[in-house]
């Protein structure tokens, strides 16, 4: 397939795939579901917390995603400028 034949779902899964290959400590995702409708976007969700957790790496997500994360060992929330950390209850709805 061309790239602009493949559905967002299939281009997610093929950049977290990309993403992987160099087997990396870390794996840094900008708004990894930001594109995807919600069934998609929850697929990819599951997907990367499995990775994350079967390869044992760290993960660091940018998201206005709650469900995403409400998966997180930590939360941090960008208020004016600055990082602060809070309780995923206040995050979570």
């Amino acid at each position: 397939h061309r790239p602009g034949e493949l559905s967002g779902g299939e281009q997610q899964r093929t950049a977290v795939a990309r993403a992987l290959a160099m087997d990396p400590g870390i794996l840094l995702a900008d708004e990894p579901s930001g594109n995807l409708d919600r069934e998609n976007g929850e697929m990819l969700h599951d997907l990367l917390t499995e990775v994350v957790n079967d390869l044992e790496i760290g993960m660091v997500v940018v998201t206005h995603n709650r469900s995403l994360a409400a998966r997180a060992n930590r939360v941090l929330l960008l208020e004016n400028g600055k990082l602060a950390p809070t309780d995923l209850t206040e995050v979570v709805v």
